[in-house]
Order: structure tokens, then C-alpha cells, then sequence
């Protein structure tokens, strides 16, 4: 499905069908051209013939119901991961990913394992938001957030990354205000600088996940070619242009990156007013075990001390494998 290809075989119909064509798709949610009563039957049996709107997926729901993570299967037959958090406030969010796979081989996220195969293209990004979308209108709720946090870096993907943004934020399509979009990065700062450009509200978030540049290598190779001091002059020039928060991701890893000296380091490196700290236990991969409710809590202390906004992640779907750093197609 493409909107522009869509648009294509509309050149010749009055400019009236083309906004029927986006509102039964973001806003009535069809999952059948024969469900958009708007337009006429020969139109509908010619959209169903050659651009289906139909998602092929399974979906798998966590035990407490609060997590659905949904399989999907690409036109070339490569499969992707995506996840529904249902809030007790009742806010839904989904969060999407950008690649099949992903190239950059943190140690501590098992997509990596399954390398990189290629980008998704925006109506790829965008499917995975219709599947939950339809998932919960029979329940009467719409998504309220969307953060590309799933699979892949989303700034080595940019392009296709900001186009699915735009269309999702149209007011004459889903609708979904530019500040209840986040975007998640190792620290590509071309993609940071970029999204300065763009002028949209969205929210910014950098996966940090060591305190130190000899640290963060260990754990994520990118730190080579991105190193901390470029990530934050980069992160520095993104709040002064734009003004608005930046999250700062960090993973709780056992015995690894939680000691004191390293909120410490922490602190010291990021005591900036529109800067704050989301702490994530780390999931269970084989090879990292998270840190104990004590140590992080001891973490958030010291942090908190210093001044420092932090905030603890609750971790959706990890019966289901769901939770960050879980998502992995094991046959693509």
C-alpha cells in the first residue's frame, strides 16, 4: 500500500476521492476497500485488486493483557516485530520499527543478532501503526503515542522514517500530533542534526547506556565512529535550536554499568535543564542479567541527588518476549 501510487489512479477523479481515500483508511480504519461505502463499487473492486490493505500478521498478548506484540509479514516476505503498551491512563502506545533487523550489534539487544537485511519503507512504518490502530478500535481506544524504538537504528533509515511520521501526523489522515512522536538513536548525529531542519516537535531520545566512552564501546560498537563528547555537542545544539527535552536511555545492566561511580559519571555528564534520565532494567538475552531493585534504586538516588530528572521504565511484554531489547525474528 502507497498513498502516492493510490493518488496516481486518482489524477482523473474529482479531488473529493482522494480524501475519502484517507479518511477511510486512517480514520475509519477499513481493512477492506468494500468497507469504504463513500466510494463506488467499481472503484472499491479496482483498489481491492491492486492496492490491498490488508496486514499480514500474529499476534501474541502478554499474560497481564497489557502488551500485544504483532509479527509482520513484508510483501518480499521478511518479518518485523512491533508492540502495543496499553497504559492504566489509558494511553496506547506503539512502538515501531524502522529496519529488518539492525546493523549495529549492541550486545545487549538480541535484534542485532539477526543483522541487518534492509530499511522498511514508509508505508511499511505506517502499517505496523493501522495493525494496532484497527486492534483497538474495536475497543473504542485510538493510539496516543508512537516512539521508534523497535527494531533497527531509525536515523540510518531517516528518510523513509520522517516521510511515515508526516503522514501519520496529517490532520486530514491519522491525525497524530508531531509531540506524541519519539524517536530513539545510538547517537547518529547526521540523523540529530537533520531532525533540527525538519521543525517538527518531536520527541528526542539518545540510547546512551554507559557513562564512558571505554564503557559504551564494550557495549555498543557505534561508539568508534559516534563517541559521547560528539553525541552530547550534538545533543547540546539540538535543545538550543529546537528547545525541548531530550531522554537519555539507560540500560540496567548487573554488575556491568549500575555501580555508584558510574551515576556519578552519569550526572556529572548530563546536568543540563532539558535533560533527563529513563533507567531500563535490562531483559534477559543470554548474556546480560538486569540489576537488582536495590542497586538501581540506589542508582536513581544518586542521580536524583545531583539534581538530575530521572524516570524508571516499566518493562511491557516480556512474557512475550516484547520488552526492550527482545525483538527478534528468528526465520525472516
Amino acid at each position: 500500500m502507497d498513498l502516492t501510487l493510490i493518488q496516481k489512479l486518482f489524477e482523473k477523479e474529482p479531488k473529493y476521492r482522494f480524501k475519502q481515500i484517507k479518511k477511510a483508511i486512517f480514520q475509519d480504519l477499513i481493512q477492506d476497500w468494500q468497507e469504504a461505502a463513500a466510494l463506488p463499487l467499481s472503484l472499491r473492486n479496482k483498489l481491492n485488486k491492486e492496492f490491498s490493505i490488508k496486514i499480514f500478521a500474529k499476534a501474541f498478548v502478554s499474560k497481564d493483557k497489557k502488551t500485544i506484540k504483532a509479527i509482520i509479514v513484508l510483501k518480499d516476505g521478511f518479518k518485523i516485530e512491533t508492540v502495543l503498551m496499553r497504559h492504566k491512563d489509558k494511553r496506547n502506545t506503539v512502538c515501531v520499527s524502522s529496519q529488518v533487523g539492525c546493523p549495529l550489534k549492541c550486545l545487549f539487544c538480541v535484534t542485532g543478532k539477526m543483522g541487518f537485511k534492509r530499511n522498511l519503507d514508509a508505508w511499511e512504518i505506517i502499517e505496523q501503526v493501522l495493525f494496532f490502530a484497527r486492534y483497538l478500535k474495536k475497543d473504542k481506544e485510538k493510539i496516543t503515542n508512537i516512539v521508534f524504538m523497535g527494531m533497527g537504528e531509525p536515523f540510518l533509515n531517516y528518510q523513509n522514517v520522517i516521510k511515515a511520521i508526516k503522514i501519520l501526523n496529517d490532520k486530514e489522515g491519522f491525525s497524530l500530533g508531531a509531540r506524541h512522536f519519539s524517536i530513539s538513536t545510538v547517537g547518529i548525529i547526521e540523523g540529530i542534526e537533520n531532525l533540527i531542519k525538519e521543525k517538527l516537535q518531536i520527541n528526542l531520545a539518545i540510547s546512551l547506556h554507559a557513562p564512558n566512552d571505554e564503557l559504551r564501546l564494550k557495549l555498543m560498537p557505534i561508539n568508534e565512529k559516534y563517541p559521547l563528547k560528539k553525541i552530547l555537542n550534538a545533543t547540546e545544539n539540538y535543545v538550543k535550536r529546537v528547545g525541548r527535552r531530550v531522554m537519555f536511555e539507560y540500560i540496567m545492566i548487573k554488575d556491568l554499568n549500575d555501580f555508584e561511580e558510574h551515576a556519578k559519571q552519569l550526572a556529572k555528564m548530563i546536568k543540563k535543564p532539558l535533560y533527563f534520565v529513563n533507567l531500563i532494567p535490562c531483559n534477559p538475552n543470554g548474556i546480560f542479567k538486569p540489576s537488582s531493585s536495590l542497586k538501581i534504586k540506589k542508582f536513581k538516588e544518586i542521580l536524583e541527588k545531583q539534581g538530575i530528572n530521572v524516570t524508571q521504565r516499566y518493562n511491557f511484554g516480556k512474557d512475550i518476549q516484547g520488552a526492550c531489547g527482545q525483538l527478534v525474528v528468528k526465520e525472516s
